[in-house]
Formats: C-alpha cells, structure tokens, sequence
C-alpha cells in the first residue's frame, strides 16, 4: 500500500527528506505505520511527541489508513 508521508521539522532532518512514499503490506493502522517508522527510524521514537495527520486531520492511533492517503509527522514545536 503506497502512502505519502509528510516531514516537518525535526522529522525532516532524521529522515534526512521532506516526504517519504513508503509502500507498506495493509491494512495498517497509524500505530502500525509509527511501529514501522520507529524500528526504521529510531531517533523519531526519541521525540517526546509526534502527532500524526491523515489527509489533514489529526489522527488517532486506531486509525485505519487507506492507499493513497497522505500523511503528515508533525514533530513538537516550541517558540514564543
């Protein structure tokens, strides 16, 4: 199942892209996909929280994800 997934800030530089088409084996949830992204990419695990968007919605970790849909990491942000 193709997807299209997001980085932004911090997720960018640990990914070392802007966005990433990772073709997964589905049904997946999101906590699926942040299971996969966390065993490729340990350091995103690190982060203290990454919230996850589908399709531009926050979306829950029992969330199905469907081919196509777009996924977007978004990396704690902090600033006043």
């Amino acid at each position: 199942m193709p997807f299209n997934i997001l980085l932004f800030g911090i997720t960018r530089d640990i990914v070392g892209r802007p966005q990433w088409q990772p073709s997964l084996a589905g049904p997946l949830t999101v906590a699926d996909l942040r299971a996969h992204l966390y065993a490729q990419y340990p350091a995103l695990a690190s982060l203290r929280s990454l919230a996850v968007a589908v399709n531009n919605e926050y979306a829950e970790e029992t969330q199905l994800l469907a081919e196509g849909d777009e996924i977007a990491l978004i990396p704690p942000v902090s600033g006043g």
